[in-house]
């Protein structure tokens, strides 16, 4: 599915220059799941970023089945990224002005899907992460678990291939993180990749695969 070769990721901060990736090879299997796992600063979330196309590496290749991303323009990308990619981030990003409907259905709007069919799939991928009774609430009337459920509905909202998950039970308490590790099982058991950049490792041990991180440098960890 995804295949990245010899990729750097530099920035140049004051006079110094940080090097965030540092010549990755890395190969994601279709319907894989995936923790990357390491320090803080260590170049985790930007490795996700390369992954999700929110980022081009300094050098290096990314490739979906084949295809080299490079090649792209930033509409293509952003079109492929909506229709492939679905993200889960620590902090929910969640828009506190919309209901948990509205906020489920804004991907769909942008992919151009009509009224009618984005609402109806929004209140059925709510029911399914269990906040049937929710749709109407506005985050700030949610816990974080809730929340986060929200956020992974959303994540669901185009049926994207790949689902990138940023720390996303770094800010739950132990029951709603157990019903989140549930949800990213389920949505693998249905032949969905997940990668997952945590901190926790009971998320880590869910995963197929472990990929250790530091100073920018990638290492397979045994099973």
């Amino acid at each position: 599915m995804l295949d990245l070769r010899g990729v750097w990721r530099n920035y140049t901060v004051g006079d110094a220059e940080v090097i965030a990736l540092d010549d990755v090879n890395l190969h994601i299997g279709e319907g894989e799941f995936v923790a990357i796992i390491g320090p803080s600063g260590s170049g985790k979330s930007t490795l996700l970023q390369i992954v999700g196309l929110l980022d081009r590496p300094t050098r290096g290749s990314v490739a979906l089945d084949g295809r080299d991303l490079g090649t792209l323009s930033d509409e293509e990308r952003a079109l492929l990224r909506l229709r492939t990619v679905g993200f889960v981030f620590q902090r929910f990003h969640l828009l506190g002005g919309m209901t948990a409907l509205e906020n489920v259905a804004l991907p769909m709007e942008a992919a151009g899907v009509p009224v009618a069919e984005r609402y109806g799939r929004a209140a059925w991928l709510l029911s399914s992460v269990g906040l049937a009774d929710r749709l109407t609430f506005v985050p700030a009337q949610l816990s974080g678990g809730q929340r986060q459920r929200v956020a992974i509905a959303r994540a669901l909202a185009n049926d994207p291939r790949l689902i990138l998950a940023d720390e996303p039970t770094g800010e739950l308490h132990s029951e709603d993180k157990a019903n989140v590790l549930a949800l990213l099982r389920r949505f693998h058991q249905q032949g969905r990749t997940i990668v997952v950049v945590t901190h926790d490792l009971d998320v880590a041990a869910a995963a197929q695969r472990r990929i250790e991180i530091r100073d920018g440098r990638v290492r397979e960890m045994a099973a």
